[in-house]
This record gives C-alpha cells, structure tokens and sequence, in this order.
C-alpha cells in the first residue's frame, strides 16, 4: 500500500472515529512513511477493538439463555417456503428486509436452536437483537406497566432490529397479557424483525390469546412480511434421552 492509499485509509478512519481531518494534515506536513504506517496502525486496530466490545455488549444485551451457532445445525427437518432460501435464512436477510419468520413444529424438533443461532449470527453482523420466551415478555410488559414503565420498556424494545420469541403459546394468558404481546407485534410491523417458535398452528392462537380477532390481527401482522418454517420429525431430546437409552 503506497502513502496516497494509506493517507486515505487514515482520512476514512478520522471519520469513523469521529476525529477531525487533522491527522491527515500533519501526516502530509510532517509524518515519515513509518510514521504514517503506524497511525493507521493504531487507528485500525482502534476500530477493531471497538467493533469487538460493540458485540459483546450486543450479545450481553440480547440475553440468550445458551449460546448456540449455526455451525453443524441439522437442516434436514426444516420445511423451508419457496420464497425463503437456505442462504437467505441463514445470512440473516430477512432482518435486514423486516421481515419475520414463524418457527413451527412438535417439542423438540431444533426451534429454539435455531431461534438463538439466528440471533447470534445477527448480534455478529451488528444487528441489535434480543430474546425473551413470550412468558417472560409478557411478565416483564405487565410488571412495567403496573410501575408505569411500560413506554420505556417499548422504547427499549424499539431500538431492536432482531426480536426472538421463544415458546410461542405455550402458557395460555389473560385477555391484558394477550393485549401487551399484540402492542409489541403491532409495534414491531414494518419496523424490524420477529422471529416466533411455537408448536401451536395459527387455527389454535384465539384460545390461548383469549380473543379469536386479537389473535387474527397478530397473524395478519406477522404474515404479511413473513415466513413460516415448518419443523418436522422426532424430538431431539427425546432421541438422545439418557432415560431412553437405558
């Protein structure tokens, strides 16, 4: 890399951090080559550093319960619709197009894998992601509004690209718990992304949201800039039990 090129990786890292164009300046005026090699060193390397705590807060922030990746995940029980593609799933297209994606299938079947492995892979790109199973959204929602919080927990939510909801259904709730989750579906539409793990077809919504419209107008959201990707085949967990094998 000749002295033009660096001199203007220098002026670019200035911009990113936020630093007036007088490096460059001094660079032009004063600065031997190695001296110059060595600022932009240091600016590159700052850069690096502060990408690298950007998404370890990312992934603090997201709260996951486990870690889990994309590599070695098994496809092979995924349905997949003719409108989303391996690739498109897995490079986390769909957050970058708002766009949102039902996980559905039996207990067991990889949903929730799959759900924390696509919020990694986002909080990697630096997306802003967070999860929560629906009961402890639901319980956080209730509790904030009950201490008139609720505004600043929607805000906090606002921020998000990428909001995973795990266990979609699985506890039935009354008709305030119901309306809270529909302000955040409502909120969310159009504006970022929801990825919903359930193993609760859409005809079965109204019984536990207490409201067969309420329900209607949830699945009118998610659908309308979404995916359902269809789980099928055995319980993992139940395949590897260790009670199973003896």
């Amino acid at each position: 890399m000749d002295r033009s090129e660096i001199r203007l990786e220098i002026s670019q890292y200035c911009r990113q951090l936020i630093l007036s164009q007088n490096a460059v300046r001094l660079c032009d005026l004063e600065a031997t080559p190695r001296q110059e090699e060595f600022l932009h060193k240091v600016f590159r390397e700052e850069l690096e550093h502060r990408e690298r705590q950007r998404r370890i807060r990312l992934f603090q922030r997201a709260a996951f319960p486990v870690r889990k990746t994309l590599e070695g995940y098994e496809f092979s029980s995924l349905r997949l619709p003719s409108t989303l593609s391996l690739d498109e799933l897995t490079s986390c297209q769909f957050v970058q197009e708002k766009k949102n994606l039902v996980l559905y299938g039996p207990v067991g079947t990889g949903k929730t894998h799959l759900a924390i492995a696509l919020g990694t892979k986002a909080c990697e790109m630096g997306i802003v992601t967070r999860f929560f199973t629906a009961a402890s959204l639901v319980t956080r929602l209730s509790e904030s509004k009950r201490a008139g919080s609720l505004e600043r927990i929607m805000k906090e939510l606002e921020k998000a690209q990428l909001v995973v909801i795990d266990e979609w259904g699985y506890l039935p709730m009354d008709r305030e718990e119901a309306q809270l989750l529909f302000q955040v579906v409502a909120a969310s539409y159009e504006r970022r992304s929801l990825v919903i793990t359930t193993n609760l077809e859409f005809s079965k919504w109204g019984g536990i949201f207490t409201d067969d419209q309420m329900a209607a107008a949830m699945i009118d959201r998610l659908a309308h800039h979404g995916q359902l990707v269809v789980f099928e085949g055995e319980s993992y967990r139940l395949k590897h039990a260790l009670m199973r094998q003896k």
